[in-house]
């Protein structure tokens, strides 16, 4: 779903949950795929404590009353959503009006949004949420969290007896004590992040069932898909957003490398055409570094609904005619499933139609 902060957090924001979660009140973590393990996961047993970025977490009862904050995502609320959770949440800040899921745009946009407004940092200001009085505030990052920002803080909202949980793969974004473990994790992002949030939130409201349905099917199209291309040659994959071109310094298109993404295009049997880049390589891309890779395939991402992908790739391909992909107009579209979120199998399945086709 989209997240350094989305939009800057949509260039590769996703890496492997450490969150971990103790059942029957103990303070002992536990890795939270232990629900995934053979055999139907055990029920909750609350209190539940987690540690969630370094801060410990206790669940009383599953949440009923959640607010989920914008931080430029939406792969929190689409999880809520995919769990039917639905019903927990008393506003939603998230919000995206394109998707590879199309009825994931119906089952955001149905979420309360409790009448909540966002500052100029673009997320909900600390006065808003305490007078909402969730039971639990969701972030995608640890910036939420951030007084600088105008943001309500853990342990303001602690204080308040309101809980918190951030995305743990975000634990390190926003946070300058991270330690080695949350900066690694941040740094290794991939499609499997998404995943383990939904389990991890399974746990807390007690929907593992259901989680590891969910979990277990994206796997599965995932893993039929690196079955299906293994062997075969990687192909070089350029990810644009040209609705994103304010993220570039140089008015080209955003183009999404690191993390994620480089996990989406592996699975598909191709290689990021900008893989190693570091995290600034969308906002410091300049024409020609654009005109110098080797692009096999092309993936235009929408990000607004006025998009118009297929022209976008018409002129990038008139731009820089010799990439191999102009030269062949192999091109995809996608939209959210190449951000940190849920979605991912679907980003990889369009992928790796157009890195190999046919069989």
């Amino acid at each position: 779903m989209f997240t350094s902060r989305r939009p800057r957090a949509l260039v590769g924001v996703t890496a492997l949950a450490l969150a971990a979660a103790a059942c029957g009140g103990s303070d002992a973590a536990t890795d939270p795929s232990a629900a995934e393990s053979d055999g139907p996961p055990a029920a909750t047993a609350y209190p539940l404590t987690i540690d969630n970025c370094g801060v410990k977490v206790t669940f009383k009862e599953p949440p009923r009353k959640v607010l989920i904050l914008n931080g430029l995502s939406v792969g929190e609320a689409q999880s809520f959503v995919l769990l039917g959770l639905q019903g927990r949440v008393l506003a939603n800040a998230q919000f995206y009006a394109v998707s590879d899921d199309p009825t994931m745009v119906k089952g955001v946009g149905a979420l309360p949004k409790g009448g909540l407004t966002q500052n100029k940092n673009f997320d909900v200001p600390a006065e808003q949420v305490l007078k909402a009085e969730p039971d639990l505030v969701v972030s995608a990052w640890s910036g939420g969290f951030d007084a600088k920002q105008g943001l309500a803080t853990r342990e303001q909202l602690a204080g308040a007896g309101i809980n918190t949980l951030v995305n743990p793969v975000n634990c390190a974004k926003g946070k300058p004590e991270a330690d080695a473990d949350e900066k690694k994790a941040y740094t290794a992002q991939s499609v499997d992040s998404g995943l383990r949030f939904l389990t991890l939130l399974g746990r807390i409201f007690d929907v593992q069932a259901r989680a590891a349905v969910v979990v277990k099917g994206f796997r599965d199209r995932i893993d039929a898909v690196r079955t299906r291309v293994a062997g075969r040659p990687a192909k070089k994959v350029l990810i644009v957003y040209p609705g994103m071109s304010m993220m570039n310094a140089n008015g080209l298109p955003a183009v999404m490398t690191g993390g994620v993404y480089d996990d989406v295009i592996e699975a598909a049997g191709g290689v990021n055409a900008f893989a190693g880049r570091a995290e600034d390589a969308t906002r410091s891309l300049n024409k020609e570094q654009l005109a110098a890779a080797q692009v096999d395939v092309l993936v235009v991402g929408r990000f607004t609904p006025g998009d118009a992908p297929e022209a976008e790739a018409a002129k990038l391909f008139a731009a820089f005619p010799q990439w191999n992909a102009s030269r062949t107009k192999t091109f995809t579209v996608i939209s959210d499933s190449a951000y940190l979120g849920p979605l991912n199998a679907l980003g990889v399945e369009k992928i790796a139609k157009a890195v190999h086709p046919g069989g």
